[in-house]
């Protein structure tokens, strides 16, 4: 027996100096989130059941979340993160965004966060949005935020604003969309071609959590240190509300509104139990977490 004990020891003093990214990484927030594999799992509302989330004629908002990029998408695919009347997804370099990068504080080994709303301009459809420097590997709060008067592309505590030179809403009659209506967060559960090129809306790899869709521009981003420090909370401009504290493995993520948007997760799609390795912990309290 110790024998046995003592080569658990070295096993133990072997993996813990790789770090946390070995593991999942802690919740941002606390709790459980959301896992994908970045191949086939996703979280889905049913667009026949639940339809759009924001009404017809409506300028204010915020759609949010916490996210975390592991394995870059391929450089033909967008990762979806969030879409339905906005869409979040991330890209990888693929020597086509010379252009963008000029204009952005991009890093090598940094992902291209675009974030775009699906709006009404003159009783048209229409795409508006912005595209931002990501890094994978760690967390990030992204927020899209319209007041009526500007936009807000938020990462973190860095925004990116717009004046609108008019009211323009929402879109809300998706009949347009050559894609899935449904509102998903981690793509489609496939690879979809998208209308011109050759380039598809895929899966996103990683972690999300703490999603929260408001009727109100939540964040005054004129100060500094806008960044959330503490779980979503409920108000009467919340619409939709997803903490996935479920526990570990768990495929339905109910909706801490009490609208009952109630996710459901496809291909695998499930909850998580973090578990950050501190490299220098002590060997006994990791073993000890590692056990549970």
């Amino acid at each position: 027996m110790i024998h046995r004990h003592i080569l658990t020891c070295l096993f133990m003093l072997t993996i813990i100096p790789l770090t946390a990214k070995a593991f999942p990484p802690a919740s941002p927030a606390g709790g459980n989130y959301l896992v994908l594999d970045g191949v086939d799992d996703y979280a889905v509302l049913d667009f026949k059941t639940h339809g759009v989330f924001l009404p017809k004629g409506t300028e204010e908002f915020t759609v949010e979340a916490w996210i975390y990029p592991t394995t870059p998408p391929a450089g033909d695919v967008y990762a979806m993160i969030l879409s339905q009347q906005v869409e979040m997804r991330v890209a990888s370099d693929n020597g086509e965004w010379e252009e963008i990068k000029k204009g952005i504080d991009w890093q090598t080994g940094d992902l291209f966060l675009i974030i775009r709303g699906h709006i009404l301009v003159k009783g048209s459809p229409a795409t508006k949005g912005t595209v931002i420097a990501l890094s994978p590997n760690q967390w990030h709060h992204i927020a899209y935020q319209s007041d009526g008067r500007q936009e807000a592309t938020i990462i973190n505590d860095f925004a990116k604003i717009r004046k609108w030179p008019r009211g323009w809403p929402l879109a809300h009659d998706l009949a347009h969309f050559e894609h899935p209506k449904d509102f998903t967060l981690g793509g489609f559960g496939k690879k979809i071609k998208l209308p011109h090129g050759d380039h598809f809306r895929g899966p996103f790899a990683g972690y999300i959590d703490e999603v929260r869709i408001s009727t109100v521009a939540r964040y005054d981003v004129s100060k500094d240190g806008f960044t959330p420090r503490n779980k979503f909370k409920k108000d009467r401009e919340t619409l939709a509300l997803w903490h996935f504290d479920e526990p570990g493995g768990r495929r339905i993520f109910s909706d801490a509104s009490g609208n009952s948007h109630h996710l459901v997760g496809e291909g695998g799609a499930s909850t998580g139990i973090p578990l950050a390795v501190e490299p220098y912990g002590k060997l006994t309290t990791t073993w000890g977490r590692l056990k549970q």
